[in-house]
């Protein structure tokens, strides 16, 4: 795994995520989930560590059931408090508890290096999905280039269609509109 060069997503390119992330899938056990941003607007959760918490959980409870891992405790990258980490989670019928919270996980711990490589993998082949579909390339992330890909995209789908590529209660979405 190391001489793949994992390490933390936010220090790795992307064109490197897409070469070492299919390596990856083809012997390290993994489950994700994704949240697309018209299921994200539909669901109404606007708390983005409470979205986080419980995805994190959904996946921690869905690869415990694929196997019989040996572990004393898993590592997730701590978001938020844990406090309210299990807050966020608190209606959710099966809870994962034996986790160790720890900051900048990703620099310190292996296996959430390569989760968070496989997450941002996953990111990026949605993403390429939908600029496929859409005939546009959407960029990632906010700021000018967003905004302006926002309007263009307005001027040809129509402000309704805006829920399926982008969270809508983001401030791109106000200056997008407002202008």
């Amino acid at each position: 795994i190391e001489a793949l060069g994992v390490r933390d997503s936010k220090k790795v390119t992307d064109e490197k995520i897409l070469e070492i992330a299919p390596k990856l899938k083809d012997f390290v056990p993994y489950v994700s989930y994704t949240l697309s941003p018209e299921e994200y607007n539909r669901v109404g959760i606007t708390n983005m560590n409470k979205v986080k918490a419980i995805l994190h959980n959904k996946v921690l409870s869905n690869i415990l059931k694929k196997d019989t891992y040996e572990y004393s405790y898993i590592v997730v990258d701590q978001f938020a408090l844990v406090s309210k980490y299990f807050e966020h989670i608190k209606d959710v019928p099966e809870k994962v508890t034996n986790i160790a919270f720890t900051p900048h996980a990703e620099d310190k711990c292996l296996s959430v290096a390569v989760s968070s490589i496989l997450s941002r993998y996953i990111f990026l082949k949605e993403m390429d999905k939908l600029s496929e579909k859409y005939g546009m390339q959407i960029p990632k992330g906010a700021g000018p280039v967003v905004d302006e890909f926002g309007k263009k995209f307005i001027e040809k789908y129509g402000f309704d269609e805006l829920k399926n590529v982008a969270k809508m209660n983001f401030k791109n979405t106000e200056k997008i509109t407002s202008n």
